[in-house]
């Protein structure tokens, strides 16, 4: 954990007395200015009403009525843009077209994140939580935010935040099963807090079925680009290649990849490095699943689905052909739901493999699978319903 004056602080007063706390956002969020004490006394419709005028909550008493109070924002928020929608239905107003439907989208997410995270919980340096009914969360938030400072300042986080980091517990404890490394329980795989899950499995079954590239019978080298959890380089491994490197720069992703490759038993087959995109060596297959959408990550997970500007996309294709053995392969595993978002096109991208000096060999479909692709309510149905995973098969042209 980062020494407590790296950390920003939040204050609030309670009579005449000033208190400081250090403010722990794992989304980086800016430290809230208005800070009100709440207390059970404080209604649901009282609450949502300050909140979207920009007020936070530091919860005073039972910690089981904070819970219930954000259930009660969570029906309020979700309430509103129904109505929202209705009112725009009976209007006749056009429907927006994309790209401007995405980042309406994206502000509505942002301003719902905002008023549910309106409810702050303190936290002593132990990480034990000083309110009524309140659950112990330490190995939690050991696990998220390093060892507690004994001497250390009180701390103060969302409660949503905080609810986040318990169920990332929970979830790294359990494991996700992976079909295509096996059958349960040896085919887990743990993802660590603030490190992407692979429960979208399209891409994951692409990556078990795709065919080997010739190249790869002689030595049987891989690299996994942007490792993660270190899914990908796992499956690589469970097909039968020996001599793997998965990369990744974040140090939680390359502790949970290790973790997880230790635990799988492919040790001797998959060596962990750090590395921005690229390690030092060439190999005959050089995987990467980028993140699918353009557009600015408001939080670290968040740099799993959005990609600024196409950067990581763009260098990988720029790096691939320096890196690829003779006869060697790229395989790009990308979704299509940016192309119709109208946040990039098909053009531009076969642009970018042909100006990076790459030719496609083949590419290999699938439909996702996941809830939102079948959920008619989302925003975004309509572009998610069409949405196509790709593994494009790239080599030197």
């Amino acid at each position: 954990m980062h020494p407590a004056h790296e950390n920003p602080v939040i204050q609030w007063s309670k009579g005449e007395e000033t208190f400081v706390a250090r403010w722990q956002s794992e989304r980086h969020l800016a430290v809230p200015g208005k800070v009100m004490l709440a207390d059970d006394t404080l209604t649901a419709d009282m609450a949502y009403r300050l909140a979207c005028e920009g007020n936070v909550f530091l919860w005073q008493s039972d910690f089981q009525n904070a819970r219930q109070l954000m259930q009660a924002l969570v029906r309020r928020v979700d309430k509103n843009a129904e109505h929202k929608k209705s009112k725009v239905a009976k209007a006749g107003k056009a429907d927006v077209e994309y790209p401007q439907k995405f980042h309406l989208y994206r502000q509505a997410q942002a301003q719902r994140a905002r008023i549910l995270g309106s409810i702050l919980i303190p936290f002593n340096a132990d990480y034990s939580i000083p309110l009524r009914r309140a659950p112990d969360v330490l190995a939690a938030c050991t696990e998220a935010w390093g060892e507690p400072q004994a001497d250390g300042p009180m701390i103060v986080t969302s409660l949503r935040e905080m609810m986040g980091v318990v169920g990332a517990y929970e979830w790294r404890k359990k494991g996700v099963d992976i079909p295509a490394l096996g059958d349960p329980p040896t085919n887990r795989i743990h993802p660590y807090y603030g490190v992407f899950s692979p429960v979208r499995g399209e891409y994951v079954d692409l990556v078990l079925k795709a065919p080997m590239p010739k190249a790869c019978e002689v030595n049987g080298s891989a690299i996994d680009v942007g490792t993660g959890t270190g899914v990908l380089a796992a499956v690589l491994a469970h097909r039968w290649l020996s001599n793997i490197v998965a990369t990744d720069n974040d140090p939680r992703a390359l502790e949970c990849a290790e973790f997880n490759i230790q635990n799988l038993g492919m040790g001797k087959q998959v060596k962990v490095v750090q590395a921005d995109l690229f390690p030092d060596s060439k190999a005959d297959l050089i995987v990467c699943n980028p993140p699918w959408l353009p557009g600015k990550p408001t939080s670290p997970i968040e740099r799993a689905i959005y990609d600024e500007n196409s950067g990581m996309l763009k260098a990988y294709l720029v790096g691939l052909a320096a890196h690829l053995n003779a006869g060697g392969e790229g395989w790009l595993i990308l979704s299509d739901l940016a192309e119709h978002l109208k946040l990039r096109t098909r053009e531009e991208l076969l642009g970018w493999i042909e100006l990076a000096g790459l030719k496609v060999l083949a590419r290999i479909d699938t439909k996702p699978k996941h809830g939102k692709a079948f959920d008619a309510s989302d925003a975004l149905f309509d572009a998610r319903s069409k949405e196509v995973t790709s593994l494009w098969r790239l080599a030197a042209a």
